[in-house]
C-alpha cells in the first residue's frame, strides 16, 4: 500500500492509520448479536465447471486489475446497497477515502443499536494468509481472518502470486466475519453486473499500471536488484532482494502540493515541479509528490514516489536524491492529459 503523509491543510491521515484507529475503538452498545441473525450469506465453494481452483490462476475478466482500477468503491456501501443485505440500519452516506481512489467506509446499526463499521478496498495487498482460505464467492477464493472478538478481515482474491483482493475490514461487537462475508458476496456479484466506474478523461492516472510507470533500469540505480510487485491497484513497490531498500510509485487523490510542513520544491524536468519531504525518523526515507491533473472539486490527481531504507544512515544515503531520480523517470512515463 502506498505510504501517504498527513495533509495538515485538511487534517488528512494515512489510510492505514485510519483503519488501525477504527479497529482500536471500542464498541460498547448492547443489543442482539448480528452474528446470529439470518441475513444473506452465499460464500460457498465454487460449482463444478467454474474454471477456478484453490491454488490456480484467477482468470475472471471482471476482476482484472485494469478493470478494477476504475471501479467506484462507495457504490457497495450506500444506504440502498447495505440495506438490501439486511445488516441493519444505515443512517449515513458512505465516506470515500480522501487519500485513496479505491477505499470507502460506512457504518450500520444492528437491531439492538450496536455499531458495525465497514471499510472496503477494491484492491488491497495487506491480506489474510493463504491458510485462512474459507470457500469462494462467485468463483473467487475467499480468505477470512478474525483478528480478535470484534475485528475481521474478509478478502476475495482477484490475483494470486502476487496476491491482490477485494477486501472488507469489519469492526463489530458480535460476529464481525459474518457481515464481512455477506458484503463480499454482494460485491463480487455486483462486479459481474455493470458496476459503476469513475470517469476516465484523457491522461488520468486512474487507468495507469503503476508497475509500468518507472523503468526498472532507473529504479535499480537506487534499489539494487530491484524487483517490482503491486502494492494495491494504484501503487507498485520495487524492493531489493524482497526487503530493503524500497521504492514505491503510486497515484492518489489529494489537495495540490505546496511548500511547507517540511515540503520543498524540486525540479522534476519536463516543466513539472515536485515537492520533496525527508522524514525525520531513524530510517532513510523521502517522499516526492506532484500534481498530474485535476480530479474532483479542490482535489487533484497526485503522483508520488517514496524511497526508504532501514539499513542506511539518512545523511549518507541521500533518500531525497534517490526518490527524485525515480520521480524524474516517472514524469516521462505518465499518461498525457
Amino acid at each position: 500500500m502506498l505510504r501517504v503523509l498527513p495533509d495538515v491543510r485538511r487534517r488528512r491521515l494515512p489510510q492505514l492509520f485510519l483503519l488501525v484507529t477504527a479497529l482500536a475503538l471500542p464498541l460498547t452498545a448492547c443489543g442482539p448479536d448480528l452474528g446470529k441473525s439470518n441475513f444473506a450469506r452465499t460464500t460457498v465453494p465454487a460449482a463444478a465447471g467454474s474454471g477456478q481452483v484453490a491454488d490456480g490462476p484467477i482468470t475472471d475478466a471482471a476482476v482484472a486489475a485494469n478493470v478494477l482500477r476504475t471501479v467506484k468503491p462507495c457504490q457497495f456501501l450506500t444506504k440502498e446497497a447495505l440495506g438490501a443485505l439486511g445488516l441493519g440500519t444505515v443512517e449515513d452516506d458512505p465516506s470515500p477515502s480522501s487519500v485513496a481512489f479505491e477505499t470507502c467506509s460506512n457504518k450500520v446499526k444492528d437491531p439492538g443499536g450496536k455499531e458495525l463499521r465497514l471499510e472496503f478496498d477494491v484492491g488491497n495487498t495487506f491480506l489474510p494468509p493463504p491458510d485462512k482460505t474459507a470457500g469462494q464467492a462467485g468463483g473467487l477464493p475467499v480468505r477470512v481472518n478474525k483478528t480478535d472478538d470484534t475485528s475481521c478481515t474478509v478478502a476475495a482474491m482477484t490475483s494470486l502470486n502476487p496476491d491482490l483482493a477485494l477486501m472488507v475490514s469489519v469492526t463489530y461487537a458480535g460476529d464481525p466475519c459474518r457481515p464481512g462475508q455477506t458484503l463480499i458476496d454482494a460485491v463480487v456479484q455486483k462486479l459481474h453486473n455493470s458496476p459503476e466506474k469513475y470517469p476516465t478523461p484523457p491522461g488520468t492516472v486512474l487507468t495507469a499500471d503503476p508497475c509500468a510507470m518507472a523503468d526498472t533500469s532507473v529504479v535499480s540505480t537506487v534499489v539494487p536488484s530491484a524487483k517490482s510487485g503491486p502494492a494495491g491497484l494504484h501503487a507498485c513497490a520495487w524492493k531489493s532482494n524482497g526487503t530493503d531498500p524500497a521504492v514505491t510509485v503510486g497515484f492518489l487523490p489529494g489537495l495540490p502540493p505546496v511548500v511547507g510542513d517540511g515540503y520543498a520544491k524540486v525540479d522534476l524536468g519536463n516543466g513539472v515541479t515536485g515537492y520533496q519531504k525527508q522524514q525525520s525518523t531513524s530510517a532513510s526515507r523521502c517522499t516526492v509528490q506532484w500534481q498530474h491533473r485535476p480530479w474532483q472539486g479542490d482535489d487533484v490527481e497526485l503522483a508520488q514516489v517514496d524511497y526508504e531504507s532501514y539499513a542506511a544512515e539518512p545523511k549518507a544515503d541521500d533518500p531525497c536524491g534517490k526518490a527524485v531520480t525515480v520521480a524524474k523517470n516517472v514524469v516521462t512515463k505518465l499518461p498525457k492529459p
